[in-house]
């Protein structure tokens, strides 16, 4: 058997739907069609606030896409993705107040800010496995957000980054509930086609066999460490995308967005959602949000612990997540690593 074949092996089973819960491409294209033509029509059905909420949704989605690139593919769950979103974000606002408001250009600067992020940090953190990956993803999230609050002549501080300019696309001010929202769905759909590309390739079964057994990837001549390291600056580069659609909504950053709690809201969205199937994530970011921010709402500002209550639920009703149960995936030991 060659080593490609071992790969495929390892990485896939019960065909046409993969142990990734990713299906074949003829029959998800028309779905992520129809998905985009009605998520580019809520403007017209949608008042602005409604619209501000289903855009935090996407780029929520799409940290969290990011995210499980690396606990779904590769098997490493991380607590720094809040680290590199924030990266980008702040890259974004500044570079949008002093430098240019050129969304695209802004949106690639921000990718590229969270990727050299995770390109300088993150060498040593793919180098340990578990717990101790764990912990070394939560101090480096934790640096970066001590950094967002002393460096007050660039980053504002605890006030945060305000004042940020709205973003153009040519001649067009991205300043109205509906012109940004568009953008953040345009923004959204490039990073998470950038991620499921990934996932799809060759590289990404390589991935998934790192996850299932490196050893053994290991030994048939795959360099791991590199795979790893690869994976792990690619996810960072997509949290930056994430962190730029945030700054072109909110037009301010803050402290917060590069916290402990962003970073686990983030997580909890892929275990809720389904780790590994990269859609799911995107379908838990929606109800961390919807449950903390808009029905908590409604409950005297519980949000937090209607979350809570829907976390816990999930994880015992719903072991593979919202996507695990839409497909009807069985649990596997393999993906819960």
């Amino acid at each position: 058997m060659t080593s490609v074949q071992t790969t495929t092996a390892i990485a896939t089973e019960d065909p046409p739907v993969d142990r990734d819960g990713m299906v074949d491409r003829r029959k998800t294209a028309p779905v992520a069609g129809a998905v985009l033509v009605l998520l580019a029509l809520a403007p017209f059905v949608l008042d602005p606030n409604q619209l501000n909420t289903l855009g935090r949704i996407l780029y929520y989605g799409l940290l969290a896409a990011a995210l499980d690139l690396l606990v779904g593919v590769v098997g490493l769950p991380s607590l720094a993705a809040a680290a590199y979103f924030a990266i980008g974000a702040y890259t974004a606002g500044l570079l949008a107040r002093d430098v240019t408001t050129f969304a695209p250009a802004l949106l690639l600067a921000a990718g590229a800010a969270g990727g050299i992020g995770a390109l300088a940090s993150g060498w040593v953190a793919v180098r340990s496995r578990g717990i101790f990956f764990l912990m070394l993803t939560l101090a480096i999230g934790e640096i970066v957000f001590q950094l967002t609050q002393s460096a007050e002549g660039l980053t504002g501080g605890s006030n945060g980054l305000y004042g940020i300019p709205a973003q153009e696309l040519g001649s067009v001010t991205l300043g109205g509930a509906a012109s940004k929202y568009w953008w953040v769905l345009t923004g959204a759909a490039i990073g998470f086609g950038l991620v499921w590309a990934v996932a799809r390739s060759s590289f990404g079964l390589t991935l998934r066999g790192i996850r299932d057994n490196e050893e053994r990837m290991r030994a048939i001549g795959y360099p791991t460490l590199r795979c790893t390291y690869a994976a792990y600056v690619i996810s960072g580069a997509v949290a930056g995308m994430a962190g730029s659609l945030l700054a072109a909504q909110q037009q301010i950053v803050t402290p917060a967005d590069a916290g402990f709690g962003t970073a686990v809201l983030a997580l909890v969205a892929v275990i809720i959602g389904g780790a590994g199937t990269l859609w799911g994530p995107v379908l838990g970011a929606a109800v961390v949000i919807l449950a903390r921010d808009e029905i908590g709402q409604s409950l005297d500002g519980h949000g937090p612990l209607l979350l809570g209550a829907v976390f816990i639920v999930s994880v015992y009703l719903l072991p593979q997540g919202i996507a695990g149960a839409l497909l009807g995936r069985r649990h596997r030991p393999g993906a819960a690593r």
